[in-house]
């Protein structure tokens, strides 16, 4: 393991030099595009076709965006949703117990009815795209301050969004999505599911075999995959098509398109910006991980129970914190950043040569650096008391939660906090009433962890400090939550749901009366943030994405935003600049060679003795060049025919820069391939049942 590790950190500047910065015109396989501006000429230039508008409409209607950053598809007319095993790895975690063990064993399903509903999960599938650029642009407008402007904003999207729901709020979401950093505003309409049940999980040492020396590598030989079913009114959601499955695959340097839901990229993020994450902010996070990662590895030493309950977090923390890591070491690479500084220079030149549009744009560069500078003295408080207040802990945020939802309701919805519109709500009380269980040693590790940082980064005598120390220590504190709240339990919180704010301020229990200490500072850094940093920083970027349109017109793609987005690429491997060819595929066969029988290289209890059981020449895992980031794990690779040929899962390591550039030559996906999710399906698992239901041809 240490051995893979430095060679990944020997490989990283060479790696980094060599990648091709694009952040204005698209170049290569570059690109999250959105549907109703897919480059249908561009591909068709590249690849002799391309979808037509059949396939994007169909596609788009069996693409599945899960709560909780994570894609999916649609792959049975019953609802049956392919998707990775990691994004689920919450659902099992939440539905599990010590006698269960579902994350080491697998969860697998006899019959529909043992299917288990996934606490607090929800899904949606994207129905309508339209414009509402010009109302929201037209509601700032009638405002003067910026501040003032980005409060008439705010307000004309929960109204939007509020007029588009309706009192369908069920089975309806919708969302004002902002695109080109507040140069569109696009209004997307979702069809909503409520209750998402669990149909096949493999296990854990499947879904991540390799574990974190193959993360982030090729060759792989990762079964992550899962399946989920939709439900409506208790019974499996019906649909009238649903996406194929192909038993072949694709072909080496076939074109294969990715649609899915990217989480988020910077790549129209000004240099001023992107140095503040360079210098700033990613260091702190980086940090942060490393050390409660450190303190719940070290809880889960202590035996296999509590193992088990840090396995979620533990997971989650050490992904995050390998992607937080490649975009540091790529932000700190001295080519990769001069390149980014290149293309800056060279828009704001092309700028600064039209005089029409100087005049219309002043200098929102320099707004967006005056703007970072305001940033430097409120982004730590941001972080600590309002971005991740509680430091993950569930009680602590079902506290601010229901603190807040009490005193939000009552305001007029311009007023509102814009997770608290009308629009909103619904979705909230989805996550905040799902019966997930909640460990009191863990919840106390992470309380007290934050309570320390807090204190650590904003001093002593800080107000909130102080406010929330009062004269115990965070251990006291971490473990009075842990222990003594009532909101562990759903029933507790649903009771509190639609209590008014007098209820919820006179309440004793510890994690509502922690929220209420650090509300009044976490409200009063955002507003601050959102007048002296935010608001500044729109109008700017505004101006920015204007300047862009003028200058290259509908040629560049938005930022992701955990909104529906299809990539092409095709099928290949890379010339590594170190270990020399890589091929796109592994086999099956590849699996039991590179198994050694110890961690992270043992094979699942599952596929054990199954090497007679596969073909050997099965495909099993594949990169291609699609442009994807976090956020596109569970999407569905696509083949012409509308066929799914895989099942993306992550990226390489040349691929950990992408939040900030592409390159088609080093940047590859990879995926799942569909062979061997049909054949270990029946052949490894027994699930003749579930392989049936998925549309084969």
């Amino acid at each position: 393991m240490t051995k893979l590790r430095t060679r990944t950190a020997a490989l990283l500047p060479m790696i980094l030099a060599s990648v091709g910065v694009s952040v204005g015109l698209a170049h290569g396989d570059e690109g999250m595009w959105t549907y109703d501006a897919f480059p249908t000429e561009k591909v068709k230039a590249a690849y002799s076709a391309s979808p037509d508008q059949a396939w994007l409409d169909r596609v788009q209607r069996l693409s599945v965006r899960l709560d909780g950053g994570c894609s999916a598809s649609v792959v049975s007319k019953e609802g049956l949703v392919l998707t990775n095993h990691h994004c689920i790895i919450g659902c099992v975690s939440n539905i599990d117990s010590e006698q269960t063990d579902y994350l080491n064993k697998g969860f697998f399903t006899a019959k529909r009815e043992e299917e288990k509903q996934c606490p607090g999960a929800e899904a949606s599938i994207l129905q309508t795209i339209g414009d509402v650029t010009e109302r929201v642009k037209t509601a700032a407008a009638t405002a003067t301050a910026l501040d003032e402007q980005a409060k008439a904003r705010r307000a004309e999207i929960a109204a939007i969004e509020k007029e588009c729901v309706g009192e369908d709020s069920a089975t309806k979401r919708c969302e004002v999505v902002s695109l080109y950093r507040g140069g569109q505003y696009k209004l997307y309409t979702y069809r909503r599911f409520q209750d998402v049940r669990l149909a096949f999980a493999p296990e854990l040492q499947a879904g991540f075999f390799g574990g974190d020396p193959d993360n982030f590598n090729f060759p792989r030989y990762a079964f992550d995959m899962a399946l989920v079913r939709l439900y409506e009114d208790g019974k499996p959601a019906t649909f009238d098509d649903a996406l194929n499955f192909s038993g072949k695959g694709a072909d080496d340097g076939s074109l294969v398109l990715v649609s899915g839901h990217p989480g988020s990229t910077e790549r129209l993020r000004t240099v001023s910006q992107l140095s503040h994450l360079r210098d700033t902010f990613l260091p702190f996070r980086l940090i942060y991980l490393s050390e409660i990662r450190g303190s719940l590895l070290q809880h889960g030493r202590t035996g296999a129970e509590a193992a088990r309950q840090v396995t979620d977090d533990v997971f989650g923390i050490e992904n995050t914190f390998k992607n937080f890591s490649g975009r540091h070491r790529a932000l700190t690479n001295p080519a990769f950043f001069a390149k980014l500084q290149a293309n800056e220079a060279a828009l704001r030149a092309r700028f600064e040569s039209d005089a029409a549009l100087k005049a219309a744009h002043g200098n929102p560069w320099a707004d967006i650096e005056a703007a970072q500078k305001a940033n430097e003295s409120l982004w730590l408080p941001m972080e600590l008391l309002e971005t991740r207040v509680g430091g993950g802990s569930s009680l602590v945020s079902y506290g601010r939660t229901l603190l807040r939802a009490a005193e939000e309701r009552a305001k007029p919805a311009a007023d509102r906090l814009a997770e608290y519109s009308d629009a909103r709500l619904a979705s909230l009380e989805r996550r905040l009433l799902g019966s997930s269980p909640v460990y009191s040693d863990v919840e106390a590790i992470k309380i007290t962890f934050w309570l320390l940082k807090v204190r650590e980064y904003l001093g002593a005598d800080h107000p909130a400090v102080k406010a929330a120390f009062g004269n115990r220590t965070a251990e006291q504190i971490g473990q009075d939550i842990a222990t003594n709240s009532k909101l562990a339990d759903a029933e507790a919180r649903k009771a509190l749901w639609s209590a008014d704010a007098a209820t919820l301020a006179a309440s004793t229990d510890p994690a509502i009366v922690m929220a209420r200490l650090i509300d009044p500072f976490g409200r009063a850094v955002r507003e601050r943030t959102e007048k002296e940093v935010n608001a500044p920083t729109s109008k700017a970027s505004e101006s920015i994405a204007a300047i862009r349109f003028a200058l290259d017109g509908d040629s560049v793609y938005p930022d992701a935003t955990f909104t529906l987005r299809l990539s092409y690429g095709k099928v290949t491997g890379w010339l590594d600049p170190v270990l020399g060819d890589i091929p796109a595929y592994t086999f099956a066969k590849g699996l039991f060679e590179r198994a050694t029988g110890a961690a992270p290289f043992n094979l699942a209890p599952a596929w054990e003795g199954a090497e007679t059981k596969v073909k050997p020449d099965t495909r099993f895992n594949f990169v291609s060049t699609n442009d994807i980031i976090g956020g596109n794990s569970g999407s569905p690779i696509l083949n012409l025919a509308g066929e799914i040929v895989g099942l993306v899962f992550d990226g390489n390591i040349h691929s950990l820069g992408g939040a900030y550039g592409f390159d088609a030559a080093l940047n590859r996906t990879v995926s799942v391939a569909s062979p061997i999710m049909l054949e270990a399906l029946r052949a490894v698992y027994g699930q003749d049942r579930l392989a049936d239901e998925l549309s084969v041809k």
